[in-house]
């Protein structure tokens, strides 16, 4: 008999953060669900990891041959699914016990897409503190104000779909190849479709963020402004647009023409080591600056190649 739930959890090189997870899913409130961890590409004996796990939970492994990317091994999890309803996870997340059945219980209701926020769990450092953290907390507030009609922009790694809504979605795009837009496109694409997008406080989950350092950050942001730039030629300016002004907007700007992601991630490894003997404001900005410009950087140079200041 087929589960009700079932979780595909897009993993590469997470043999350390998956048992963290697994031992949420055991504390779920009902047992009836499955999940699917994808391995994109086994390079720490993931596969190992979860096959012990296997031996207690309705947990197995489907290990791609290389590295092949986040939407082709969600669209393998999901084409193995049994579950009437699809739980989408990351690797990194720690759900609480309610997660799967609040997951579950609205697709009785019709068309719906389910998303649940990240709530980042960050390590003590510089970056956390002076942005990390704060920048969270922000996202999290304007989040949960934004427009019905926008909720599709936050489709990311803990939203559910039923059956019925992929089917007539379809898969995850594979032109989203590195980091970023992938989810957003899906999103986007079920909310054409006629799902009623649904933000559940409830489901807020603690995700172990990858995205510890300034240079991580930058390097993502910049990733991210690029496929910003496959979405938008596949679906037009859907977005409203959120232009920066005056003097901060033109440093932005001519810092996004001028400095490639070699560049950019060199300036942020330097933040890195200085920013904790700046004023609490001047250290926020410097490291704004090279995230915001990331992402302008991206969405001009998205091949990552620029002149250089």
């Amino acid at each position: 008999m087929s589960p009700t739930a079932s979780i595909v959890i897009p993993s590469r090189g997470g043999a350390d953060r998956l048992p963290h997870l697994f031992a949420a899913l055991a504390a779920q409130t009902t047992d009836d669900w499955e999940a699917i961890v994808v391995i994109d590409g086994d390079i720490d004996n993931s596969a190992a990891v979860v096959a012990e796990a296997g031996r207690d939970q309705p947990i197995r492994a489907i290990v791609l041959d290389r590295n092949r990317g986040r939407s082709v091994a969600l669209n393998t999890g999901f084409e193995a699914a049994t579950g009437t309803v699809l739980i989408r996870c990351d690797d990194d997340l720690r759900p609480a016990p309610n997660w799967v059945a609040d997951h579950c219980a609205p697709h009785a209701n019709g068309l719906v897409g389910i998303v649940g926020l990240y709530r980042n769990v960050f390590p003590d450092t510089a970056y956390a503190r002076i942005y990390g953290r704060p920048r969270d907390e922000r996202f999290r507030a304007d989040a949960y104000r934004t427009p019905v009609s926008l909720h599709w922009r936050f489709w990311a790694g803990n939203v559910s779909a039923s059956r019925e809504l992929w089917q007539e979605v379809g898969p995850y795009d594979i032109a989203y190849r590195a980091y970023g837009w992938e989810d957003i496109d899906w999103g986007y694409r079920a909310h054409r479709a006629g799902a009623d997008i649904q933000m559940l406080p409830t489901l807020e989950t603690d995700h172990h963020i990858a995205a510890t350092t300034t240079a991580v950050r930058v390097a993502r942001s910049f990733h991210s402004g690029a496929a910003k730039m496959t979405f938008q030629a596949k679906h037009g300016p859907v977005l409203p647009s959120t232009p920066v002004a005056g003097l901060w907007g033109r440093l932005i700007h001519t810092t996004a023409r001028h400095a490639d992601l070699t560049r950019l991630t060199r300036w942020a490894e330097r933040a890195d080591r200085t920013v904790e003997r700046l004023p609490q404001w001047w250290a926020e900005k410097q490291i704004s600056w090279l995230v915001e410009a990331a992402a302008i950087s991206g969405e001009l140079h998205p091949d990552g190649v620029t002149t250089t200041l």
